[in-house]
């Protein structure tokens, strides 16, 4: 028995407000009707009585005074009055304090809510999400010994194949002796193989229909841990309606999707950050009635919650048909707060003030109130977003409203993964953090002050072998790699590995504490043979790799960026990788007329030019730009295998600042020769 005595009545008690708070509200609404009323006094009726076993008489009153307010409507043909929903909202919030004021259990496991307000079907079971979790496990120990049988099969089989090389060694021979020997043995061998093989037909037979039943009944447990989404309606309604009638506005929620499923722990995290955004989009999004008329729109602003499952993740919008991000007061919020300098508040557009309000400080509320003002709600969602490893995005049209993504997985536990192997290290990538895998030539890979770089998709992502982050060593020179591109957000990583070992499923388990594990690995998971086996983290990867934060700038990257021209993809990547390990942005171009034309439409601080390409080659680009009034005072430097006398007075006659030979290279003089033009 449990010592926890709450332990089953919250969760029952969680459920019966959640129902007769989602009523109330539609009560609110001029919405209930005669069976409405009925279904809210049952609810309220078995609160009461559960409050009584628990001996809780404050709550079992509350839930009394629920009943009172409602009873005189049971059998009325006339519709309850929309002024009783607050009276009753204030005895179910009393009722929610007094549940919170409870003991919790040591476990913070979570209870999964009912599937319907109002009707509780006797199909229904209440089950508690880490017994669910000890199903899976003890089905996942199942699965490694069932492997393990597998092999022995295989021993099985083996012996039959012996028994019957054994029963033809003893074909009858010339020799009259020998002959009658073995006519004498022969039928036992004969029976010991005829044995052996209905042995190791059954024993497989029998694997195969146990393996089905495990997988079976591990796909129903998995499915039984995932609550569905519409679980945190209530309170996402509750949220918008109090919102609302704080600020004078007048709102309404509608949702979709609600019977998607997700990990119990993904979907408590992400009730929070839902709770936030719909709350911002009633402060801020919505207008005042008032505002709305004036814009010609409904008098009630709408709020939308959308959830949709996207392969292993799930989607949560939140859309209003407010007004919109007003970027001016955000400009003019962020100056305030000292997060920009009035010089730079003028060049912030749209990205950068939805960066600068989704990292918290920054609000356009001139007086802080209990539902906005202190500009931390976006940063809440950025956070817990994060933990849940997923991303958020925002978009906004004036005059439209505001729409806010969150995405995120599916589970954190089950996690279909490819699985790799680096330098004897098994470890498991999660899928849908996987963009593509590559097979890369060591000679494509290339070095810079700020590490190694591979190109994918038209760009230079951070290149490191796997083994070198997990265990410190040195990868061994080898002629090419299996590369798996990794995404977190917006950044891309190459990761470098022996071999790709396929894919699967993995069941991701805490690293006991006593297990130091570097920021990359985010479990670990059992292969078939019952040994564990590395989960990385994504975001690890990409942090570890170095890779700059999306949207930061360096006081030198303020500066127009330095544009390299060259037709050699390599040489633009490193040449841009060096550049931009010591703070400048850089643009490229493959061609002296793409050059040109991007120079014309945009300044830039210095020209880094090859001088043999196809077409306009360095020579005649540099002269053409001293010739035009607008480039002539932008600085050229070209860089150039050839190291003639007559080429580097070329160079100084087409008006080059400095002129540097491949074969000279080096790296120091390169960075000082570009801040001494550029002036930094």
């Amino acid at each position: 028995m449990s010592t926890d005595p709450y332990k089953y009545f919250r969760v029952e008690a969680h459920e019966l407000l959640e129902g007769l708070t989602q009523g109330a509200l539609e009560l609110e609404k001029g919405a209930a009707d005669r069976a409405m009323v009925g279904s809210l006094l049952r609810l309220a009726h078995t609160l009461k009585g559960a409050s009584r076993v628990v001996k809780q008489p404050a709550m079992a009153d509350l839930a009394h005074g629920v009943e009172d307010i409602l009873s005189p409507f049971r059998d009325a043909e006339t519709p309850v009055p929309k002024d009783l929903a607050q009276p009753m909202l204030q005895l179910l919030d009393r009722i929610g304090t007094g549940l919170a004021a409870l003991d919790h259990p040591a476990s913070g496991s979570v209870a999964p809510a009912s599937g319907t307000a109002f009707e509780e079907t006797l199909e229904t079971v209440r089950v508690d999400v880490e017994e669910v979790e000890g199903v899976l496990n003890s089905l996942s120990e199942a699965a490694v010994l069932l492997r393990r049988m597998e092999h022995e099969a295989e021993a099985l089989n083996q012996a039959r194949r012996l028994a019957s090389q054994l029963v033809e060694q003893m074909e009858p021979s010339g020799n009259p002796q020998n002959g009658a020997g073995m006519r004498r043995i022969r039928p036992l061998a004969e029976e010991l193989s005829n044995t052996v093989e209905r042995l190791a037909r059954r024993f497989g037979s029998g694997i195969d229909e146990v393996q089905r039943e495990i997988s079976l009944t591990w796909e129903c447990a998995n499915h039984l841990r995932l609550l569905p989404a519409r679980s945190i309606f209530p309170a996402v309604l509750r949220t918008v309606r109090d919102a609302a009638v704080a600020l004078g506005k007048q709102a309404q929620l509608e949702t979709a999707g609600g019977d998607i499923r997700l990990d119990a722990h993904v979907l408590v995290t992400v009730r929070d950050a839902i709770i936030q955004l719909v709350r911002n989009a009633v402060a801020h999004g919505l207008e005042s009635p008032e505002g709305r008329t004036a814009a010609g729109k409904p008098l009630s602003g709408h709020v939308h919650l959308g959830i949709e499952r996207r392969g292993n993740r799930v989607a949560f919008t939140c859309r209003d048909d407010g007004g919109g991000i007003d970027v001016a007061a955000i400009r003019r919020a962020a100056v305030k707060k000292g997060a920009v300098s009035p010089r730079d508040a003028e060049s912030l557009g749209l990205r950068e003030a939805i960066d600068l309000i989704l990292r918290g400080g920054v609000t356009t509320t001139t007086t802080p109130t209990g539902i906005s003002g202190r500009g931390i709600g976006l940063d809440v969602v950025r956070e817990l977003t994060a933990r849940l490893k997923g991303e958020v995005s925002v978009d906004t049209a004036s005059g439209q409203g505001t729409t806010v993504e969150i995405c995120v997985p599916v589970s954190l536990t089950s996690v279909p993964a490819l699985l790799v192997e680096s330098d004897g290290v098994h470890a498991s990538i999660p899928l849908d953090c996987v963009c593509e895998t590559l097979r890369i030539a060591a000679t494509d890979i290339v070095r810079g002050a700020a590490g190694e770089f591979a190109a994918y998709a038209g760009r230079t992502v951070p290149f490191f072998p796997l083994s070198r982050l997990l265990k410190g060593v040195v990868a061994l020179p080898r002629e090419h790699w299996s590369a798996v591109i990794v995404a977190a957000g917006a950044d891309r990583v190459a990761v470098g590995v022996d071999r790709l070992a396929g894919s699967g499923t993995v069941i991701v388990r805490s690293l006991p504490p006593v297990a130091a594990a570097t920021r990359v690995v985010a479990g670990a998971s059992l292969d078939s043979g019952g040994n564990p086996q590395l989960v990385l983290d994504p975001a690890g990867l990409v942090e570890a790799a170095g890779q700059p934060e999306t949207g930061t700038r360096t006081a030198t990257a303020l500066r127009p960026p330095v544009l390299v021209v060259d037709d050699s993809l390599t040489t633009r990547m490193v040449e841009q990788s060096i550049l931009e390990s010591a703070g400048h942005a850089v643009e490229v171009a493959q061609s002296g007329e793409e050059a040109l034309e991007k120079a014309r439409g945009r300044p830039y601080s210095l020209f880094l030019v090859d001088v043999e390409m196809p077409g306009m080659d360095g020579f005649e680009f540099v002269a053409r730009t001293r010739e035009d009034p607008v480039l002539r005072d932008t600085p050229a430097v070209l860089v150039t295998s050839r190291s003639s006398p007559e080429d580097r007075m070329r160079g100084q006659q087409a008006g080059a600042r400095a002129y540097i030979v491949k074969s000279e290279f080096d790296q120091g003089l390169f960075l000082q020769t570009i801040q001494q033009l550029v002036g930094c």
